[in-house]
């Protein structure tokens, strides 16, 4: 039975694209568990100022002077790191050879950065608060392209220990969804603690119980506005969602009018370690069901060679039996092309979205931020061509 089937082509730790995770790399007897080098978080950066925020996924990424890969073409002018931030101009069609199927390059003042590998953000920053509302934890989003953040505790998590075998700063991302349940004040900064497996609220799933501090502007604190249903007047037997394997799309309808339609990557058809063609990953045609749906939940499982290690993984609707969901994934731009491990990858916006539409209704209450109603929830056609 596949685990959290989910993302990725390659376990690139929660999207950095850092290479294969090594489970074993870091024994947690080899590690301060203090680990003093990130006792404090960082202050946010001086994000671009461009309305759209491009952050690089992988590392040695080539910017080019054209937007085209083509070995016949010398185009390569730099390379950028994971984790770069890019002013985002404008998409452009380019020629990108190699059998991918995307061909969107991201126009920067640089040069063409190849769309997949760059994640569009906004610099959305917060004013944040100086301690817990009613004494009480909340729920919070990520409105900025990325924070540093500081381990609290024992470190038990593959995606940190692999962060720590690569000294690359542990971060939340544009778009991640956390449980914060302490606020404190560091030099005249508010912080915020996010707990990873919230207190046993059941948000884990596969979670570790690690706590992380960082700066509380980079975390737009969640009310029930940012869940209530969208068109609630509409029967929920009237609304249905189409999911398109084959041109990697999805729909949202309402009897038979289109309401929301979005690009997706689905589950891959091939292994990534024999790169032989397999049905392991594909995303299930027929007949389904959002069953369980969660504001956020850890997605790990699997080995060195095909395993993927993702906390806070955001706006989870779950719609077939092994752990087939639609969510937000920060880690890739590649919508459009097969690269998750079964699930139905999109951004976290459209997860969002389709999240508060679909049933089962799941508020932010304590107990409330997931809810499982079989057989009660909206059907889900995925459709695939057969040969």
């Amino acid at each position: 039975m596949r685990k959290y089937i989910s993302r990725r082509d390659f376990i690139k730790l929660a999207g950095l694209g850092l290479g294969a995770m090594a489970f074993s790399r870091v024994s947690p007897h080899d590690i301060d568990y203090r680990w003093d080098i990130f006792s404090q978080p960082k202050r946010l950066p001086q994000f671009p100022g461009s309305a759209i925020i491009g952050r690089v996924t992988e590392p040695d990424i080539d910017i080019r002077n054209r937007p085209t890969n083509n070995p016949n073409q010398n185009t390569s002018i730099g390379k950028l790191g994971a984790d770069s931030l890019v002013e985002w101009n404008r998409e452009v069609v380019g020629n990108v050879i190699g059998g991918l199927t995307n061909q969107r390059y991201v126009e920067t003042p640089q040069g063409y950065v190849y769309g997949s590998v760059v994640q569009p953000t906004k610099n959305l920053p917060n004013i944040p608060v100086t301690e817990l509302p009613n004494g009480q934890g909340f729920w919070a989003e990520v409105t900025v392209p990325y924070v540093d953040i500081a381990h609290e505790g024992i470190i038990a998590s593959p995606w940190l220990q692999d962060h720590i075998s690569f000294n690359f700063p542990p971060r939340l991302y544009y778009g991640q969804v956390v449980w914060i349940d302490q606020v404190r004040t560091n030099n005249g900064f508010p912080e915020y603690r996010w707990n990873e497996d919230a207190n046993g609220r059941g948000y884990g799933y596969g979670g570790y119980g690690e706590f992380f501090w960082g700066d509380g502007a980079a975390f737009k604190i969640l009310t029930e506005a940012d869940v209530t249903t969208i068109a609630p007047e509409v029967d929920p037997n009237e609304k249905t969602i189409s999911v398109d394997l084959d041109y990697q799309s999805l729909s949202c309808f309402e009897g038979g009018r289109e309401v929301f339609f979005c690009r997706i990557s689905s589950g891959k058809r091939y292994d990534p370690v024999t790169g032989e063609v397999v049905d392991t990953y594909a995303t299930p045609a027929g007949t389904l069901l959002t069953y369980w749906k969660i504001v956020s939940k850890n997605m790990t499982a699997g080995n060195e060679g095909s395993g993927y290690s993702t906390p806070a993984v955001p706006w989870c609707t779950f719609i077939a039996s092994g752990g087939v969901a639609i969510h937000g994934a920060f880690w890739h731009n590649a919508f459009g092309e097969r690269r998750s491990h079964g699930c139905v990858n999109v951004t976290p916006e459209d997860a969002k979205w389709i999240f508060r539409w679909s049933m089962p209704f799941v508020s932010l209450g304590a107990g409330e931020e997931r809810r499982e109603l079989p057989d009660h929830g909206t059907i889900v056609n995925s459709t695939e061509t057969q040969f």
